[in-house]
């Protein structure tokens, strides 16, 4: 029996898909390495696309139906037919050319000959790819320099309890254009260090032509988006982070491809199943895209070394696989609610994509031991954070995707007096995997949503963030916000995300460039000076951030897998726990002040107060009163805490003598 069986007695009646799987992925690793290292099989990259050899140039496509392959570009006066490239065996094509011929920086296109049809398609594996500014075509730059990046992160390895800050380059400037990966690095890294978070997640670097798609519509899986920058500048910026201790997570994505021939890999070969389902199976019914064949081996062979190439190219630290629900079944679980565990092993679940996703984690260990791999999956499968060998898919983390849905539906549906703590508890706390949770990503801020500062505070964030001003909707909004992170990242995971600017309440929703807003940048920034200009309460939200994160981390309280309650009352809107020594405590009663409110404890020693949501420092009123409080309640049977509570505040208590 395989150790997730016999760890979860629930799953046993699925015994043997489980096992099914596990051999499925076995044969399948044997049948792709014969035996030998899966990172030794997924070098694609090394032997496809433009290579600059001391002897000149080789360049090299997968095209197994195409009659005819051909490069042309600014080296030969884009003659479509007159660089033909040679047929190899698997498929495979080839052209050498002298040293001179190109450098990098040529820009080219591949010329895919189909019967009597002739069609442009940018190389499979292009390290960088431009759109012209006249033209608006999209190009591929050559780009393989001689000369290797000089790093100097050696050693570098990601802190085990991740704290996320999730990031868009493009988005990350306060000026109305598109950042770049050197600004981000010499602009916002020290911010995100300041801050306290030990991991960034850049969302957007793998080539997209739709800028608006949030890199989520994805045509050159091997290059770095070029509106940022070149690669070595992305390679700068991963150098600098790891220089301050912070590790890189790629978003990345593989549930699914651009359509887009021209820029994209659809059809380069003249066929829809080249990398791709053939018919309806290759469409994806609510994203437009197309959808993977995993059970091809060539498509393995391309995703699993696309895997490599950022490991090993960008020095990155492990992926959040995006989509990973969409994926695993065959209806993208479209509507499903998986009300029942036959739901995971049912012939609705695409057990090739399994396969890839175990490889994948596979590959990752034996090339990078050290990486950090999460998955976004709101359908909970079971074994989704389990290693390999033991039966499970091997992701180190799955995304807390339950617990911003049920912020939204509180904070839009119901008022404060009806939250239901028992409700909310359960939600944070009802995980059997690692968990990384969050009260918002940039999902929630997308233009048709709202941030949680906004859906609370409404147009008052643009008038009334003074400092000096008081009005009871933004006082609620301050209170609250600091409140659902405090919760949500004390009680809610195993590690924590937040995307960049939410920290400190950014005002506006994200809505990229497009014809419907006249192509503008108004919503595809950050407004950093918010949270900087002194004045303004976006500040006093940062400084609670920045204090959270530090607070947390120097408890390791996220190394403890759960909290422990201590109490709860729905009556009171009170809830009370423990985590890494710490107690919480959190009075969401919009209008009781409670005097003298008995907090059980799990062991004796007076306790201090050491941060506190109703800090003046914070937007608070300085009601919740820092000092020591006594364990010790006469009357009480067993140790506990009498505080004073004021409403919607929330206060964390450590033992007096604790380190700081």
């Amino acid at each position: 029996m395989l150790p997730i069986v016999e760890r979860d007695r629930a799953l046993v009646p699925y015994q043997h898909y489980i096992e099914q799987q596990a051999e499925r992925c076995r044969r399948t690793l044997q049948s792709l390495t014969g035996g030998g290292s899966l990172s030794e099989f997924a070098n694609a990259h090394e032997y496809y696309g433009f290579h600059h050899t001391r002897d000149g140039w080789v360049y090299r496509e997968w095209a197994p139906a195409a009659d005819g392959v051909y490069l042309m570009g600014d080296f030969n006066a884009w003659d479509a037919l007159s660089a033909p490239l040679t047929r190899l065996e698997n498929g495979s094509w080839e052209l050498h050319l002298p040293e001179d011929a190109l450098h990098d920086g040529s820009r080219v296109r591949t010329v895919v000959r189909n019967g009597e049809k002739l069609s442009n398609h940018i190389p499979l594996y292009a390290r960088r790819v431009i759109q012209d500014p006249v033209s608006f075509e999209w190009l591929c730059e050559v780009w393989d320099p001689l000369e290797a990046w000089n790093w100097t992160d050696a050693g570098f390895k990601p802190e085990r309890t991740p704290f996320i800050y999730e990031a868009h380059v493009g988005m990350a400037t306060e000026e109305y254009r598109p950042g770049t990966y050197r600004e981000f690095a010499d602009q916002v890294l020290p911010r995100v260090k300041k801050l306290g978070y030990n991991t960034i997640q850049l969302m957007a670097v793998m080539e997209h032509p739709y800028y608006g798609s949030f890199g989520y519509q994805v045509s050159s899986f091997f290059a770095a988006s070029s509106r940022f920058g070149y690669p070595e500048e992305l390679k700068y910026l991963v150098d600098r982070a790891h220089a301050m201790g912070i590790a890189v997570l790629l978003d990345l994505v593989h549930s699914h491809a651009v359509k887009n021939t021209v820029e994209g890999i659809n059809a380069f070969d003249g066929t829809e199943y080249q990398f791709f389902h053939d018919g309806p199976q290759g469409d994806h019914p609510a994203w437009g895209t197309k959808c993977f064949d995993y059970g091809k081996p060539q498509v393995l062979h391309f995703l699993l070394s696309n895997l490599k190439f950022w490991l090993t190219e960008y020095h990155l630290d492990g992926f959040r696989f995006d989509g990973v629900t969409s994926m695993l079944y065959h209806d993208h679980a479209l509507g499903s609610a998986f009300t029942n565990m036959g739901m995971y092993f049912s012939p609705n679940t695409d057990t090739e994509a399994v396969t890839y996703l175990q490889l994948a984690n596979l590959l990752i260990r034996e090339v990078r031991p050290d990486a950090v791999t999460i998955a976004e999956d709101m359908s909970g499968m079971p074994g989704m954070c389990v290693p390999v060998a033991e039966g499970g898919i091997g992701f180190d983390y799955r995304l807390g995707m339950g617990l911003p849905d049920m912020w939204i539906r509180l904070i839009k549906d119901q008022r404060d007096e009806d939250w239901n703590m028992d409700a909310v508890w359960h939600e944070l706390t009802a995980r059997v995997a690692p968990t990384i949770a969050y009260v918002e990503s940039h999902d929630q801020a997308l233009v048709g949503d709202q941030t949680v500062m906004f859906r609370m505070a409404g147009a008052g964030m643009y008038t009334d963030m003074d400092r000096a001003c008081h009005n009871l909707k933004i006082d609620r909004a301050m209170a609250l916000h600091k409140m659902l992170r405090l919760l949500t990242m004390s009680a809610g995971g195993n590690g924590y995300l937040n995307f960049m600017g939410n920290e400190f309440g950014h005002p506006e929703w994200i809505d990229f460039p497009r014809e419907g807003n006249g192509w503008s940048y108004q919503y595809c920034r950050r407004q950093w000076s918010l949270a900087e200009n002194g004045y303004l309460k976006y500040g006093q939200l940062n400084d609670f951030d920045r204090d959270m994160i530090h607070m947390a981390k120097e408890a390791g309280i996220l190394q403890e897998p759960y909290p422990q309650l201590l109490y709860v009352h729905n009556g009171d809107h009170i809830l009370a726990y423990e985590r890494g020594g710490l107690v919480f405590v959190f009075n969401f009663h919009p209008m009781k002040t409670f005097a003298d409110y008995v907090i059980p404890l799990q062991s004796g020693g007076d306790r201090e107060l050491i941060l506190s949501t109703d800090d003046p420092a914070y937007g608070g009123f300085g009601n919740l009163v820092h000092g020591f409080c006594s364990a010790f309640v006469p009357g009480h049977n067993g140790p506990a805490l009498r505080l004073a509570l004021p409403p919607r505040t929330a206060g964390v208590w450590k033992k007096a003598d604790m380190p700081e």
